[in-house]
């Protein structure tokens, strides 16, 4: 499945493929060779259509904010923008040969993530679900790929209170 077929089955939101942007170079930290995710978001957001609800913006470069080494993505919460990088989700970061299928996974799973927080979903205590916390590679490979009932249910409790035109599956 890719990442843009799996929004709409999470979610029950459509998704729509907008043209790749540049990222600033000033986002660029040349001490750490990597990409400082926040201040990619905010560039982003300023590319934000009008009428879309949220825009979520895949990359492969690495990425970081200042407390960790490094991060598969980082979202506004409750925001209205995403980001996740497919820089260490490859196989071949790890020494690995290519694996499309393991990568596109693990794609799907940071996408919906990150997006979940975007709409005010935190880290999940079960393992399983995909808002579990991931930081080793590892961890993304363990949890599934979908809400579990309890963030499903949070996930619709919250955006049908805000009376959201959309009907949820």
């Amino acid at each position: 499945m890719a990442v843009f077929e799996a929004v709409p089955k999470a979610f029950g939101l459509p998704c729509l493929i907008s043209p790749a942007l540049s990222l600033p170079p000033q986002t660029f930290d040349p001490q750490r060779h990597q990409y400082y995710a926040t201040a990619i978001l905010k560039k982003v957001l300023k590319h934000l259509p009008k009428n879309a609800l949220k825009i979520l913006a895949m990359t492969t470069v690495d990425l970081f904010i200042p407390i960790m080494k490094f991060i598969f993505g980082e979202a506004q919460f409750e925001g209205r923008a995403a980001l996740f990088s497919t820089y260490r989700l490859r196989p071949e970061f790890y020494g690995f040969d290519p694996d499309r299928r393991l990568l596109l996974g693990r794609s799907t799973k940071e996408a919906v993530h990150e997006l979940g927080h975007t709409f005010g979903l935190t880290h999940c205590f079960s393992p399983e679900c995909v808002m579990h916390s991931s930081s080793l590679i590892q961890e993304t490979d363990r949890k599934g790929a979908g809400l579990c009932p309890t963030c499903r249910e949070l996930f619709e409790w919250t955006w049908a209170k805000k009376d959201n035109p959309v009907d949820y599956p």
